[in-house]
This record gives structure tokens, C-alpha cells and sequence, in this order.
């Protein structure tokens, strides 16, 4: 299958120079990640130690950690001052009775208490639980009850929408307004971290399927290994860097390379409080002289749809871009490099995964379309359903071999579950389909139950959709392989227009014929549907295809009734 559409990004130079990647796939160690965590010359870790305290002891308690921006209100706090907030949060805990592996849940807007809170509950060795500021009583009730949540850490906002009767396990509820107005006394932090084994549980993240409720994925401290040499090569962190994500700590992306992954390396990080406004992310990088930028693809995609609005601000501290979260249409790599200059580079990996398994490092090409290669010390196959490794330019099943650092410890209370994952020996199975080129290049295909089979072809709807958004009509697409008696499944595209077209038959089979010149036949739209807007998720604006194939089912019935 051979890549289509826009030619390779090519390469440029990376602050790590990891140019030469045949070379350092084939000879790298974890032991190296190890090596530069302090915990690896003592047998013992601690996770928030290491992500802050461990800068202040090694002389760097001055530097800026963090500047908070929430519309015109702006704070910044140095290494020392974070420490001292997270000792004053963790000696407010030991108070409590909180204790080694109890887990402490962390409802807070994304402000710098929200970020202080989480640390300091793995300070003192519990479980961290950060909970996405828009959660409603439903998703808070079923994340605490299922782990036996028993401390919780709000404010006097959120804690409205904390069902606190349908939660039993809960003992202790925290205001952030009110710990902050307590009297930080003098402590010793060292007599307040709770150094454990790298095997005890670090924090649990809630991730949602196709059924059932959300399954809790525990990570351990060893994941720092992973956070702390990920961030080095992947984000390109230097110390000099002043480094957004733009993810809550809530999700595992606003966690990991949020917060861990920039901290561990010493770098200044960014929060942004409020809701998305172009201006304002504008003005941010500009005002903040933000190098690097971490972000997904439908802002980026919101971004682009702004037209020139990026002229009215100075971009050129950004350095370094990134997006994860979901496949990265080809139209926005181009864009990026044509209008700001700057390349995007795509990461691929999951809740479950812990941190990057699949990047486009700074040094190595881009190809548009891919989400890159396996990262140093990973290996990834394409398997077919029994289990075997498929070759070059074979869509299969995306399996990582394992194990790796950042790989969850266990989904809690279900091992059933987390058994699942591993059906075949040495392989972690993703759900995800895609394919290898024989530069190592993976091509995301779409999750194993969006594929379309039209005819004995297997279509993958992202990459039908990465190509009508690049028709000059198209705005969003979404494809889905609606049922056919002759063929299985027919691909159908609903489409949102962009300003100044008009919905007509001419249209309508320009874009076919778009797609069918542009990608191949086979993949071009039987059907295309314009609407006024796709259903999303709320948090994410991924495009939600099973909904769309729902209501295209239930259409079908109603028809044949």
C-alpha cells in the first residue's frame, strides 16, 4: 500500500540528534532511562521526588516551573515554591490518615493546584486519581467506587456535582481554597515522601470502551523511566524550554507529558485555564515564548479553520510541535509547515501503554499520514488473527511486544480484562488496525471494529477521510461501511461544508471523483451525505463513527419495515 498524497516531510536536526535510528533502536537499553531518575542509585522511588524535589536538591529551585494563564490572570512558581506547596498539600494527607496505596482522587480545574494535588498524593505513596474538570456526578460516582476512592481533593465549585451518598468508600473530602488559606508551618519534605518499590501503583487512569463502565489502568513508578526518556527524545526537552500541553491531568496524555514527562526533565511548563479561544492559544505562545507545543488534532484542525488569524501574533519561539489523540490528517502536517513553519509530529500510544510507543523523532522525516516509527527499545508488529507477524504494506492487527516501563500494572479489579490484552504470547494487542511500509513507517487504519469491508476490501476510514478533507469543499468527514446486501458494507461519508459551497448533485460527485482519483477506487465514497455537524465526544471532538453507523442502521430498518 503505497503512501499517497503529500511527499515526505523531510528531516531536520533534533537537539538530541537521534539521526542515526537503525542505530539506536538496535542498541538502546532501558537501564539508560534508569540511569537518569535519582531513585537508580537507591533501590527506591518516588515519582513526585523525582518530577520536583529532586531539582531543589540539585540546585535548581529558582528556575521557573510553571506560569498558569486563565484569561488575563497570570502566576508563575519556581521549582522551591511547587515543593513547598506539594510538601504543604502531602503533611495536609499524612494529617488526614491518608497512607501508602490508598487512592486519593483529584477533581480540580486545570490550575496549578490541580497539578500541586497530584504530586502530592504520590509524595506520600497513595494512588493519584485526577479527574477531568467537565465530569458530571455519573462519571466521578463510577470512577470512585470502582477502586474504593477515599480521600477526594475538589473545590467548593466541583464538589456539587460529587454524588457523595452513592460513594461509601469515600471518608475525607479537601478543599483546595482551604488548604491554600492554611498556614504553610516549616516541614521536612524528606521525612514526607514515601519512598516505594517500582512495582507500587503510581496512579489510575479511567479509560472507556465499547461496553461497560470504565476500566481503571494502574500504573507504577517504574513508568518514570519511561515519562522521563520519552520527554528527552520525543519532546525534545532542554531546561531552557517553556513547554505546553494543552491536555488536562484528568486524561493520561495531560498526566503523562502534562506534567511528568516536562518536570522530569526540568523544563518550564505552561496551564491554561478556560475553554479554547484561538486568540487567546495565539497569544499564549506568543507572550509566553512557548517552545514546545503538545496538543491534538482537532485543535489543531479548529486552528486551521481561523484562516490567517495566526499573522496577528509572533509564533517563531515554537520549536518543537507534537499531536496525539487520534490519527493526524496529512491537510494539517501541511499546513502547520506552510502557514507556521513548524513541523507537527504525530505519537501513537494508549492509556494502557503508559507513554510513547510509536513517534516521529525530531531528527527523522515525516511522513504525512504516518504516525511514525517504533521509539527506541520498542518493537511493533502487524498480526493477522492468528497471531502472526503480516508483511511490509499489510493492513493487521497493531501489537507492541512486550514488556516496557510505562506498560500498565493491572486494570483494577478486572484481570479478566487485562488478560485480554495479551492473547497472544509477548504481544500487548492494541485494537488498533494499520500497516508498515519497509522504512518501519506505521499507518493508522482505524480500530479494529471501524473497518469497512466493501466487497473482500478492507477500508480504513481515516484514511478515506484524511483525503475529502483535503477537497477544498470538505470542512469534516466522517466515513462509516454501511450495509449492502451485494457488498457487505458500502463506504458512506457524511461531510460538513466549508464556508461559501452550496450542497448540490455537482458537488456531491466532484468529491467522489476526488477521492477516487486521489486515493484509489475501491476506497471513494459510494455515498456521501452532507450534514450541519458530526457527532463528537464532548471531551476529545473525536468523531464518533459508531453513532453515525447507528443511526444509518436504524434507518435501514425503518426502510425495510
Amino acid at each position: 500500500m503505497a503512501h499517497q498524497g503529500i511527499t515526505a516531510i523531510h528531516e531536520v536536526s533534533g537537539s538530541y540528534n537521534l539521526h542515526d535510528y537503525e542505530s539506536v533502536q538496535s542498541n538502546f537499553q532501558w537501564e539508560e532511562a534508569k540511569e537518569l531518575l535519582s531513585a537508580s542509585k537507591t533501590g527506591k522511588i518516588n515519582a513526585a521526588y523525582e518530577t520536583i524535589d529532586r531539582h531543589v536538591a540539585e540546585g535548581y529551585g529558582d528556575k521557573i516551573a510553571l506560569h498558569y494563564v486563565n484569561g488575563e490572570e497570570r502566576k508563575s512558581y519556581t521549582f522551591k515554591e511547587v515543593k513547598e506547596k506539594t510538601d504543604h498539600y502531602a503533611k495536609v494527607l499524612k494529617d488526614n490518615g491518608v497512607q501508602k496505596g490508598d487512592r486519593v482522587f483529584v477533581f480540580l480545574p486545570k490550575n496549578p493546584e490541580c497539578y500541586i494535588a497530584i504530586l502530592s498524593v504520590i509524595k506520600v505513596g497513595a494512588i493519584a486519581g485526577p479527574l477531568f474538570e467537565a465530569f458530571m456526578e455519573e462519571a466521578v460516582r463510577d470512577r470512585m467506587n470502582d477502586c474504593n476512592g477515599t480521600v477526594l481533593i475538589t473545590d467548593k465549585e466541583l464538589v456539587q456535582r460529587v454524588p457523595q451518598s452513592d460513594i461509601p468508600s469515600l471518608e475525607t473530602i479537601l478543599y483546595a481554597e482551604d488548604i491554600e488559606a492554611l498556614e504553610q508551618t516549616p516541614v521536612d519534605g524528606d521525612e514526607l515522601v514515601e519512598w516505594v518499590d517500582w512495582e507500587d501503583g503510581l496512579i489510575i487512569h479511567y479509560t472507556s470502551g465499547s461496553t461497560g463502565k470504565p476500566k481503571g489502568v494502574l500504573h507504577a513508578h517504574r513508568a518514570a523511566q519511561h515519562h522521563i526518556i520519552s520527554g528527552k527524545w520525543v519532546l525534545d526537552i532542554k531546561e531552557d524550554d517553556v513547554y505546553w500541553c494543552t491536555s488536562h491531568p484528568g486524561w493520561v496524555t495531560g498526566s503523562v507529558y502534562g506534567l511528568f514527562a516536562p518536570w522530569l526533565n526540568r523544563a518550564t511548563i505552561v496551564i491554561q485555564g478556560g475553554r479554547f479561544k484561538a486568540e487567546d492559544w495565539y497569544r499564549l505562545i506568543d507572550e509566553l515564548d512557548v517552545s514546545i507545543w503538545y496538543s491534538a488534532p482537532t485543535a489543531f484542525r479548529m486552528l486551521l479553520s481561523q484562516g490567517d488569524l495566526y499573522k496577528k501574533y509572533n509564533m517563531s519561539s515554537l520549536r518543537h510541535v507534537l499531536s496525539v489523540g487520534e490519527p493526524l490528517n496529512p491537510e494539517v502536517i501541511q499546513w502547520a509547515w506552510d502557514k507556521l513553519n513548524v513541523r507537527i509530529h504525530d505519537t501513537w500510544w494508549m492509556t494502557e501503554t503508559g507513554g510513547h510507543l510509536i513517534v516521529n523523532l525530531p531528527a527523522e522525516k515525516i511522513k504525512p499520514g504516518s504516525m511514525g516509527r517504533a521509539f527506541p527499545g520498542i518493537t511493533v508488529g502487524i498480526l493477522d488473527e492468528e497471531g502472526n507477524e503480516l508483511p511490509n504494506d499489510e493492513v493487521g492487527q497493531l501489537a507492541v511486544r512486550t514488556p516496557w516501563p510505562g506498560l500498565m500494572k493491572e486494570i483494577w479489579g478486572n484481570q479478566d480484562k487485562f488478560k485480554s490484552y495479551f492473547q497472544y504470547d509477548g504481544w500487548y494487542i492494541s485494537g488498533d488496525l494499520a500497516y508498515k511500509d519497509e522504512e518501519g513507517y506505521v499507518f493508522f487504519q482505524g480500530r479494529n471494529d471501524d473497518m469497512i469491508n466493501s466487497a473482500g476490501e478492507r477500508i480504513g476510514p481515516f484514511e478515506v477521510e484524511s483525503k475529502l478533507i483535503e477537497h477544498p469543499a470538505v470542512e469534516e468527514a466522517g466515513v462509516i461501511g454501511k450495509p449492502d446486501e451485494l457488498r457487505g458494507e458500502l463506504v458512506k461519508a457524511f461531510i460538513t461544508l466549508r464556508k461559501g459551497y452550496k450542497a448540490s448533485d455537482q458537488l456531491l460527485e466532484e468529491i467522489r471523483l476526488f477521492v477516487r482519483k486521489n486515493l484509489s477506487a475501491h476506497a471513494a465514497p459510494r455515498e456521501i451525505e452532507i450534514v450541519d455537524e458530526l457527532p463528537k465526544t464532548k471531551i476529545s471532538g473525536k468523531i464518533l463513527r459508531r453513532q453515525l453507523k447507528a443511526q444509518e442502521i436504524e434507518k435501514l430498518q425503518l426502510k425495510n419495515k
